[in-house]
């Protein structure tokens, strides 16, 4: 299967992995939707394949809709790629229930409308593909990060069971487990890090070095990776999480 002419829906599409990521299905002709919050943004990187449409993944009726206007407009999508997402890391015992369901209602509910939503058009096709972005902190935990943690470990669990539900079909299911990546997500991060009392340097130093190979991860190592699992080579990788962190997990 060619992805040459198929439709692929990338959320979070504007920036970061999202944005490189449906750059590369559209570098081999995918027709790609981008979504995010903002409109503006994703105006400003549309064109050569992309095609710009806002919508908030907590939104439950604005994904059906948005996305049954993308089917109408580009046909059934074949890509999904769930990738839209927040970070945001705080103790337990400073956890209180709205950053909790924030986080959730993004990481883990918006990706399982995402992929409903997708898979409408997508079961009526001969090949699909959906990938979901999750972490390293979806394989291993994440200190002074359990909600966000927690809503990564439940996003490969839907990969994985959704494998499960459509095992020996034409569509596949598999999540991408990153480190951390240079994306703006870095310096929100930064800024976090340093109000608890660290440097700039000590910060990053932090980050880069819970990457096991003590460097930030580039965006294309993510987006490439996305693309493999949607080359016919990758057709028996069904259900796994890929982990993209320099070294054993």
């Amino acid at each position: 299967m060619s992805i040459n002419g198929a439709h692929a829906l990338v959320t979070g599409g504007g920036t970061g992995i999202g944005l490189a990521t449906a750059r590369a299905l559209a570098a081999q002709g995918s027709l790609v939707t981008i979504t995010g919050r903002r409109l503006e943004v994703l105006q400003d990187v549309a064109g050569d394949g992309l095609f710009p449409l806002a919508m908030d993944v907590t939104d439950e009726s604005a994904q059906r809709d948005t996305i049954a206007k993308a089917v109408a407009a580009r046909g059934p999508i074949q890509i999904c790629v769930a990738n839209a997402g927040i970070a945001e890391g705080r103790a337990l015992q400073k956890t209180e229930m709205d950053l909790w369901r924030k986080i959730m209602a993004t990481n883990l509910d918006g990706a399982f409308i995402t992929i409903r939503e997708a898979m409408r058009s997508m079961v009526d096709t001969d090949w699909g593909r959906v990938i979901a972005v999750s972490s390293i902190a979806g394989i291993r935990g994440l200190k002074g990060g359990g909600a966000y943690a927690a809503s990564k470990h439940g996003l490969i669990g839907l990969i994985r069971s959704y494998s499960e539900e459509y095992l020996g079909g034409p569509i596949t299911f598999n999540a991408l487990c990153p480190g951390y990546v240079d994306t703006p997500i870095i310096d929100a991060n930064l800024d976090a890090i340093q109000k608890r009392g660290f440097s700039q340097e000590q910060a990053m130093e932090m980050m880069v070095g819970s990457n096991l190979h003590k460097r930030l991860i580039d965006v294309d190592e993510v987006a490439q990776a996305a693309l493999w699992l949607c080359a016919p080579a990758a057709s028996s990788v069904n259900g796994q999480t890929i982990n993209i962190a320099g070294g054993q997990v």
